[in-house]
């Protein structure tokens, strides 16, 4: 049975894994499963050159066992000094060795600070590596991270766009430093809701985080968790026994 991210009737517990070497994320995928992971992502910008090839992939896709896997090729860490042809490239090779949902940059072969690309070469081609990904059997992640608060209409047309360009999912990331923001993308989500045709993923760091721990009950497709916090994981995402507990009793019918 093909594994899968779209189709579900409550978000997923996605379980970010970044690590140098295959071990340690063998080793958190280990511990996540029983814990009730759902799915996985792995950040393969964080390891290290000398793992990076398919028999490593196809081992740590196999290890997850029937939990689809999520991966990111993002620019920085390891892939620093690497073109977003190269990094194109890298993930074609991920679908191919068995990856179920690839992370595409808004900005790919355009890079721009709100990452969402406007060169319509540039637009192009991501419309071909998307099509490509799909070729290999991949669903396709769209993501813009922003990193600052955003306007309910700014949001919206990154969505769309993300929808327009072929994505299966889209992914964007803001913030929030007040109540008041926090409250506006807290409604910015149920605009999605209304106006996407595509399951979307809208987090926001800053000072107010509300969204990664309550986000799957208003309508985000998943929630990005981690199995423990350490060195190389994202501080802001919630330990997955801890969003799971939320998730679960959110998810309670009266």
């Amino acid at each position: 049975m093909k594994k899968t991210f779209l189709g579900y009737g409550r978000p997923l517990l996605t379980v970010m894994v970044q690590a140098e070497n295959p071990q340690r994320i063998e080793e958190l995928v280990k511990k996540a499963l029983p814990e009730g992971a759902d799915a996985f992502g792995m950040q393969f910008c964080k390891m290290k050159p000398a793992y990076r090839n398919p028999q490593t992939y196809k081992r740590l896709f196999a290890c997850t066992k029937d939990k689809p896997v999520y991966v990111t090729n993002y620019r920085f860490a390891e892939n620093e000094e690497k073109t977003d042809d190269q990094l194109a490239a890298e993930l074609l090779e991920l679908a191919g060795c068995g990856a179920d949902l690839c992370d595409v940059m808004g900005d790919m072969f355009d890079k721009r600070d709100d990452e969402l690309a406007v060169d319509e070469a540039a637009v192009e081609k991501q419309r071909k590596l998307i099509a490509a990904l799909h070729q290999r059997g991949s669903e396709v992640l769209l993501s813009s991270h922003i990193l600052k608060f955003t306007p309910a209409e700014r949001v919206l047309e990154v969505a769309l766009e993300h929808q327009k360009r072929g994505a299966d999912i889209s992914k964007i990331v803001t913030g929030a430093d007040t109540m008041e923001q926090q409250l506006e993308n807290l409604k910015i989500i149920n605009m999605l809701k209304q106006r996407l045709h595509i399951p979307f993923l809208f987090l926001a760091g800053g000072e107010c985080r509300i969204l990664r721990r309550i986000g799957g009950e208003l309508g985000c497709c998943m929630y990005l968790c981690v199995q423990e916090h350490d060195a190389l994981s994202t501080q802001q995402q919630p330990l997955l026994r801890h969003v799971k507990v939320i998730r679960d009793l959110l998810s309670v019918s009266s």
